[in-house]
């Protein structure tokens, strides 16, 4: 045999061999998370609720997930532990604000030195997201006559 015709399944047995390695890495630590878990934890699971650890067990976790409201879910559904600053700040909205952080405005107006919205623009007025009338588009006299959603062009 030719190491030609070798090589293109040596280079796929090898990146097979990488693929499945990358993997076994990720389920260990994904594994090692889980375990780590202590009663008090803010968690996420993997269907994105938010929730603390109330108990551990081998294959499950009871999770409060509001006030007085108990869940047991399996310990592959914690999707992430989360530290006590981010849970906070997820959850409750509590942030700890530095005083040397830049301030960023919710909208463009406090940009401008003006509190007075541009002219033209109403936050008040509704927005008109309706077809037009036929009556007020403009049609010339050869035009054809408009066509409804069943219709075609082919003949």
């Amino acid at each position: 045999m030719n190491i030609v015709t070798l090589l293109p399944f040596i280079v796929l047995i090898g990146a097979m061999f990488l693929m499945t390695r990358s993997a076994k890495k990720k389920q260990q630590a994904a594994a090692q998370m889980r375990n780590e878990m202590q009663p008090g934890t803010g968690i996420r699971t993997i269907g994105g609720m938010y929730a603390t650890v109330k108990e551990v067990h081998d294959d499950a976790v009871l999770l409060e997930v509001a006030p007085g409201v108990h869940a047991f879910y399996a310990k592959n559904a914690v999707g992430a532990v989360l530290e006590d600053d981010e849970y906070n700040r997820i959850v409750h909205g509590t942030s700890a604000v530095k005083s040397d952080d830049p301030v960023v405005p919710d909208d463009a107006s406090s940009l401008t030195g003006t509190d007075e919205p541009a002219a033209g623009a109403s936050d008040d007025s509704p927005i008109d997201l309706g077809k037009k009338d036929a009556d007020s588009a403009p049609e010339a006299d050869d035009a054809e006559p408009k066509k409804t959603d069943g219709e075609s062009d082919t003949k």
